[in-house]
């Protein structure tokens, strides 16, 4: 008979989850920062990449508190995200459009990230874990502020150019 699984193991696996995202992501961000022509975009993209380090770094720490090895588990969910970022960036290179859909490809991230980090910090908080509820909420903060970030950028310069652009 199968072992009765439990939410201390559904925390576990949703941390390999979003730790196997993390790795992913900062292996996007490059990629992105180089397609995009918007400068700030090009630096908001450069700075996510600096958070997204501590955000491994955060996650292994509360790997630590769980005493569970800092391992990922494939998320079928980021990979389509990221493999949807590369076809705007394939289909819209050298077009007004293509920052404005790096947003899109960027903030799709982003809400998958803090759907993730949401329901573990509320996981962490039922199981008695006030550590790993700060680390998961420092992230968490972290991830809804570069999104509004994005959509601040996108409404203020990037969607108008996108729009305004001249057609070839």
């Amino acid at each position: 008979m199968a072992k009765e699984k439990t939410l201390s193991d559904l925390f576990h696996d949703t941390l390999r989850d979003i730790y196997f995202a993390e790795k992913q992501i900062l292996k996007a961000l490059p990629k992105m920062q180089r397609a995009a022509t918007n400068e700030q975009l090009q630096n908001a993209f450069e700075k996510h990449k600096e958070q997204t380090e501590e955000h491994v770094a955060r996650l292994e720490q509360v790997f630590e508190i769980i005493g569970k090895s800092a391992r990922g588990k494939t998320c079928e969910a980021i990979k389509g995200i990221i493999d949807e970022g590369e076809e705007i960036i394939d289909e819209y290179k050298g077009t007004a459009a293509l920052d404005a859909g790096l947003i899109s490809a960027a903030q799709a991230v982003e809400h998958y990230e803090m759907t993730r980090y949401g329901t573990l910090r509320r996981w962490a908080q039922e199981l008695g874990m006030p550590d790993a509820v700060k680390l998961l909420d420092a992230t968490l903060k972290e991830e809804s502020q570069t999104d509004k970030d994005l959509t601040s950028l996108a409404e203020k310069t990037v969607n108008q150019a996108a729009q305004t652009a001249k057609a070839a």
